[in-house]
């Protein structure tokens, strides 16, 4: 009976040693694909982080055991092979099954660890829970790049103009080649918002049936409930609106939100909550707004460096000021009244976006 004893407890050892080499390394791994194939220095400090604390917690005396009682000869699942595995064609893939390989290899750590190690029980319960975590972050930032891929302009419309006017203004906006539309206004009734959403949905539609080109993407500012009613792609969340966590339980996984962060801080704490893009400001003085404070350069460039989900400058910017944003990293713009006023608005897209184009001295890569 002791035997068993002993051969059981053996078996949890070296259960812990296979758990503790699998997590460490699919940490690795998601730590490499973040840095190197994602260019995110926040996600993949976060995921060096975690790693250095599995190899503090591995290193202690508590689990020393398990080296010592490891036996890769006797063990009957090295020659095991599945049938069939997830393809793992893209960088994504490899994140997606890594982060996965990293909670199951932790949970197993905690299970077994309760009953030879139990001081470390604790830890491994919370490593495990960074982990899910880091996946949902790394899984939104991922997704996010694809469906921005190739937006760097938002235009922000008013509905200060008749439906005729404001027809036109979407339909030459379109035609000029802009991606995105956010829709905004603090005056108009809902029924007049809404009216105005689902005319820029269907003619957003109808131009991509027609072109063959990709949908233009169109965002309601700070009404979710306006967004999903009139079948907007996404809807944009200021400060003082629905946190991204309740926003979502509103309007579901595949619906677009992005959220304004005026620090770092708040950057980093819209990527942990799953907001799928940023707006970062305000950059320069506006004609609609009054502010007290403006980005800095140094948080501009600090988030152009580290956060790689999708993030637009917002704020006064015009084609006479956007360099000062291109040089500090920048690539993707929310613009209002220089566009939207502008005489020729379609022109005024094609100049703006010939010099987000051009080259730039001591552009960051970093925020494609």
């Amino acid at each position: 009976m002791k035997s068993e004893r002993n051969g059981a407890a053996v078996g949890i050892w070296r259960t812990l040693d296979a758990s503790a080499n699998r997590s460490a390394e699919a940490v690795r791994v998601l730590e490499d694909i973040l840095r190197f194939c994602f260019n995110d220095a926040f996600l993949s400090q976060e995921a060096k982080a975690i790693r250095h604390e599995l190899a503090v917690v591995f290193a202690s005396d508590d689990l020393q055991a398990r080296i010592r009682l490891r036996d890769v000869s006797g063990d009957v699942g090295v020659g095991a092979k599945v049938e069939q595995t997830p393809p793992r064609t893209e960088a994504k893939h490899v994140f997606a099954a890594n982060a996965a390989r990293a909670s199951q290899s932790i949970r197993s750590l905690e299970e077994c660890s309760r009953l030879v190690a139990p001081a470390v029980t604790e830890i491994f319960e919370r490593l495990r829970y960074r982990i899910y975590t880091l996946e949902h972050m790394g899984i939104s930032t991922i997704t996010s790049h694809e469906n921005f891929h190739n937006v760097n302009l938002c235009v922000l419309l008013n509905l200060d103009q008749s439906e005729i006017e404001f027809k036109s203004l979407v339909n030459r906006l379109l035609i000029a080649g802009v991606q995105m539309i956010q829709l905004r206004d603090k005056k108009s009734e809902t029924r007049r918002l809404c009216h105005r959403v689902r005319i820029t949905v269907e003619q957003a539609r109808d131009y991509a049936e027609l072109t063959a080109e990709r949908k233009c993407i169109v965002v309601v500012n700070d009404r979710v409930d306006v967004a999903v009613a009139a079948g907007a792609d996404g809807v944009h969340l200021g400060e003082s609106d629905l946190p991204v966590s309740l926003a979502r339980k509103v309007c579901g996984h595949e619906f677009l939100i992005g959220r304004t962060a005026h620090s770092t801080p708040e950057a980093k704490q819209a990527v942990l909550e799953g907001a799928d893009y940023l707006g970062v400001g305000p950059c320069f003085p506006t004609k609609t707004k009054e502010f007290k404070d403006f980005a800095t350069d140094g948080f501009l460039r600090e988030v152009s460096e580290e956060i790689r989900l999708p993030t637009f400058a917002i704020g006064g910017i015009t084609c006479d000021n956007i360099d000062r944003l291109l040089h500090l990293g920048l690539k993707r713009f929310a613009v209002a009244s220089s566009i939207a006023d502008a005489a020729d608005p379609g022109e005024e897209v094609r100049r703006m976006c010939s010099l987000m184009a051009a080259p730039t001295e001591n552009q960051s890569p970093k925020n494609l």
